[in-house]
């Protein structure tokens, strides 16, 4: 009988990311100037030159440093599961995989990057970081990071999640960093958004606009950033790498692949790897996971935008609900976010990529049901792409077809048991993003020229 869990030894760890930019049947919009509109390179004072150079880069492999590599064996490689179990459950002929970013330390795929971007900061003299979370997650990962690397780390986190889920703030403590809920009274911009709606539960482009305003004030600072940018997708990849050795392992390869988006780095980390397949011609599915109540693939328009909620960050093209958005407060923090990745943005209207879109109660139906069968209790975030999967997997049963699906399993939910509570409660309200404000958010666009 085939092995439900698929192992990779420390010595197959990969050895180097890969850029997908190198593979891109077409360019890349560039970023504009938030002041100007003219075609920019991201901040120099808020990165290290290292990471602005991966973020253009065309080299199809960039090399993970050997420091990086070292700490990545806390955890990685991390398993390959056969869902054996669920697959009974659901009566499917479909085999379905799950890749298994919880083992983490702070227990989702966000440390492929956070620990890679502290490294970096590290090596440049940089003291500080500076960065926003919604979840938690990436905040978390990023404490973990600057501890292991001796940084400084300050985490604004977005308002309705600090006070939903303290449990991930009192991790970010532990790992040393200072923690703050956003809007808060320690910045320009935060203080500004207060004045304006006191009671306002943020968003993740305020906690930006915070973010990036401090990394600016302070010459021994620099920001960081969890999701979006190209060189964050780039250091996910670590995990559609290692998918695809396990896969080759187990005999079989994907007809589909499915991930929760937010900002777009766990999915993206986990399909580059595969794009290049799919441009050569095989028939593979990519499939995005995004919540009723930020779907900015599935309602938001392609169009230049700004990163933040102040308009600082220098404006991108990609699929955004405008960045005025502020989100129902949902427990998914981490897909909160008013825009896409541009690569995945740009990928999704070449017809490359698919998008869905889920109420938050489905998903946590699909969520327990994976539970109690496997054992694993998803983030709330993870579960999207649970639901994803489940709804493939039901078309398979009704079809007969036998498909190999496999998702990126990015987190647990382990400090996320307050929503399975309200969850199990009945308690829990379904939200979807009505089109007249997705509307009403697009008339703030910025006009550019491009």
């Amino acid at each position: 009988m085939q092995e439900t869990k698929i192992l990779l030894t420390e010595e197959e760890i990969p050895t180097y990311w890969y850029n997908v930019l190198a593979d891109l049947p077409f360019e890349l919009p560039p970023l504009l100037h938030p002041v100007t509109g003219e075609p920019t390179r991201l901040p120099p004072p808020l990165f290290p030159e290292a990471l602005n150079e991966q973020e253009y880069s065309k080299d199809r492999y960039i090399e993970i440093p050997e420091e990086v590599r070292e700490v990545y064996k806390l955890w990685r490689p991390t398993p390959l599961y056969r869902a054996r179990r669920w697959e009974k459950t659901l009566d499917t002929p479909a085999k379905i995989y799950y890749k298994w970013e919880g083992v983490s330390p702070p227990g989702s795929h966000k440390p492929n990057t956070a620990v890679a971007q502290a490294y970096y900061n590290k090596k440049e003299g940089v003291k500080r970081l500076t960065t926003e979370t919604g979840a938690g997650q990436w905040g978390s990962a990023l404490a973990f990071g600057c501890q292991l690397f001796g940084l400084e780390c300050k985490v604004y986190m977005v308002k309705v999640s600090y006070h939903q889920k303290p449990y991930r703030r009192v991790l970010m403590e532990t790992w040393g960093a200072e923690v703050v809920p956003s809007p808060s009274q320690d910045t320009e911009s935060g203080r500004r958004i207060l004045a304006q709606d006191p009671e306002t539960s943020g968003s993740l482009g305020i906690a930006i606009s915070e973010a990036v305003e401090d990394a600016g004030s302070r010459e021994d600072t620099k920001y960081s950033l969890g999701s979006v940018l190209n060189h964050v997708l780039l250091h996910q990849t670590v995990v559609g790498l290692e998918t695809r050795k396990q896969l080759e392992k187990a005999g079989d390869y994907p007809d589909i692949l499915v991930g929760c988006v937010g900002g777009g780095s766990n999915f993206a980390g986990f399909f580059f790897p595969f794009l290049k397949d799919k441009l050569e011609g095989k028939p593979l599915r990519m499939v995005c996971a995004e919540s009723t109540a930020c779907p900015s693939l599935t309602k938001g328009l392609y169009a230049y935008d700004y990163g933040d909620t102040a308009g600082v960050a220098p404006m991108a093209k990609m699929d955004t609900l405008g960045h005025t958005f502020v989100p129902a407060p949902i427990h998914a923090g981490g897909l909160r976010y008013h825009g896409m990745a541009p690569l995945i943005s740009a990928l999704y209207e070449e017809g490359l990529v698919e998008a869905v879109a889920f109420y938050q109660n489905s998903i946590f139906e699909a969520a327990v049901n994976f539970a109690q069968a496997e054992g694993f209790v998803p983030a709330p975030e993870s579960a999207h792409a649970i639901k994803a999967v489940m709804e493939e997997a039901l078309k398979c049963r009704e079809a007969g077809e036998s498909k190999v699906i496999a998702f990126n399993f990015s987190g647990h939910g382990h400090f996320d048991l307050a929503a399975y509570e309200a969850y199990l409660a009945g308690q829990l309200e379904d939200y979807e993003y009505p089109d007249e404000k997705v509307k009403e958010a697009l008339k703030d666009l910025p006009k550019v020229a491009v």
